[in-house]
């Protein structure tokens, strides 16, 4: 139910046990971001030390470790997968100056702070933050407690979520499910397992991607690249791929205003396998079957999502492709304390877009766009290329086949050895000569090697792009692999001028 409240959005549920008190927890888990501050209002035995306990073990992923009231210890601190928590009981306190002497000023990098009892830290509370208010529901019974929670300042939009979330899942069927949240991507989605009787389901929280600042001709990035702005892409994508056998997942039940999707759960196995993770020459033999098959049909450009609504897969035009190279400039070089002057830059563009207009002219279909391992489960018990378990479509366009053949073979995540790369580039061309004695092999090979060059460029300046302004430095490990697919393209030698370039302008990773 939501509230009124001074400056922030306010929510009241009714939790009558301690396992409600578990969900509740676990739904305040998945709106939770680094550096987040959760304070904990209510009188003693009120519960606010049971939901932190309960909020702790679910994000520690392990419902057996040690969570003692920090009532005498002051603090409490907990190393955890996602980001370290710092749980706080400020009831002792006489005094908000008394705070710096918990060591408040030098908490970890990122930290999420549960403090119980706020009021004793005065007027020092920053105004982004979650406020829990636990009360007592006597006439309900001895165990039930009555909550408040209230996003303030820029929480405020995440308690929204986090109300909007519980409601959907009460009426999928899956409100009484504990949730555990998966791996997730680069992007602001949210990938939670429910398991539901003999059978499990994922959610994706996908909240509409708010548009950046104009970057060209008044319109943002996302626009200019045509990512998906909501999830009717991947529920449109997601119906037309199983139209076609293939094992995109079931949608069992989405709300396409507020971006959630309930759907199949595709399991965990990949087409990769080991640690470090390998891969496995075998199943990207199928992930190629499965791009020469999709690729020799007749695709629709227009496909429906509801009885009223249809949705269009946009080009994969010039301007898409260039803003994406230009990542480079924007963040890599910037990165690597390499920019480059106007007359340069102009150069850059002026090479790509000569190198780019056999892509545009090319036969179009459609390109999944992120057709790599972490989006490519491995499905053993199915048969042929329906063995491929795809998940991540959503920014889906029509454009040159080679692209995902490039962003396969080229993993930006995965060492793939140049022989293996051939291999099985030779196995998609052998495929389409089967199909098509006429197919173009040496003139398929330049729109690799091109675009296979394009998407490392664009690569290059995303992981750039992660570590300077989104504070995610774990993609820079990915830099040196990237660099040696790039030279690897790059030696074509219709890429030459594109070479040369490169040569004087870009430096290679640290370390190379």
């Amino acid at each position: 139910m939501l509230l009124t409240a001074p400056g922030g959005a306010s929510f009241s549920v009714i939790l009558p046990d301690e396992e409600a008190t578990q969900r509740f927890a676990t739904d305040i888990a998945g709106a939770l971001e680094p550096g987040d501050l959760i304070t904990l209002s209510g009188d003693l035995g009120a519960g606010k030390t049971t939901f932190a306990r309960a909020l702790i073990r679910h994000l520690a992923g392990d419902e057996a470790i040690e969570v003692p009231s920090p009532t005498f210890t002051l603090v409490q601190s907990y190393e955890l997968p996602r980001f370290s928590v710092v749980h706080a009981d400020l009831y002792r306190l006489t005094s908000a100056a008394e705070l710096a002497e918990l060591g408040f000023e030098d908490l970890p990098e990122g930290a999420v702070v549960l403090m119980e009892w706020p009021d004793r830290a005065g007027g020092s509370l920053p105004p982004d933050r979650l406020d829990i208010a636990f009360t007592l529901a006597p006439g309900l019974g001895p165990n039930v407690r009555h909550v408040r929670y209230t996003g303030y300042g820029a929480f405020a939009p995440r308690a929204e979520r986090v109300s909007l979330v519980r409601a959907f899942l009460n009426e999928a069927g899956f409100g009484e499910v504990q949730r555990r949240r998966m791996q997730g991507d680069a992007s602001i989605r949210i990938f939670e397992r429910l398991p539901l009787d003999n059978r499990t389901a994922v959610l994706m929280n996908a909240p509409r991607r708010p548009d950046g600042p104009p970057v060209r001709d008044g319109r943002p990035y996302s626009a200019i690249a045509h990512l998906a702005e909501d999830v009717v892409p991947y529920i449109a994508l997601a119906a037309a791929l199983r139209r076609l056998d293939l094992s995109a997942p079931e949608i069992l039940h989405a709300d396409l205003d507020r971006g959630l999707i309930l759907m199949e759960d595709l399991g965990d196995e990949r087409i990769v396998a080991g640690d470090p993770p390998a891969p496995v020459e075998a199943r990207y033999a199928a992930a190629i079957d499965l791009l020469a098959s999709l690729h020799v049909r007749d695709l629709p450009t227009r496909l429906p999502v509801t009885a009223e609504l249809d949705y269009r897969l946009p080009r994969y035009d010039i301007d898409a492709l260039l803003i994406e190279a230009e990542l480079l400039l924007d963040w890599y070089l910037i990165t690597a304390g390499a920019a480059v002057g106007d007359a340069a830059r102009a150069e850059f563009v002026a090479l790509w877009r000569s190198a780019l207009e056999p892509a545009i002219e090319a036969p179009a279909t459609w390109v999944l766009r992120d057709y790599h391992s972490p989006n490519l489960h491995w499905l053993p018990q199915r048969d042929g290329i329906a063995r491929i378990g795809l998940v991540d479509f959503q920014d889906a366009l029509i454009g040159p086949a080679a692209y995902d053949v490039a962003s396969l073979l080229q993993d930006a995540r995965i060492d793939i050895p140049e022989n293996m790369e051939m291999n099985l580039l030779g196995r998609y061309v052998r495929m389409q000569l089967a199909h098509d004695g006429s197919f173009d092999t040496s003139g398929f090979t330049l729109l690799y090697a091109t675009l296979a060059a394009q998407r490392a460029t664009k690569i290059l300046g995303i992981f750039a792009r992660l570590q300077r302004r989104d504070g995610k430095p774990q993609y820079l490990r990915h830099m040196p692999r990237l660099w040696t697919y790039l030279q690897r393209s790059l030696a074509h030698p219709a890429l030459a001028p594109l070479r040369a370039w490169y040569a004087t302008n870009v430096p290679p990773p640290d370390g190379l």
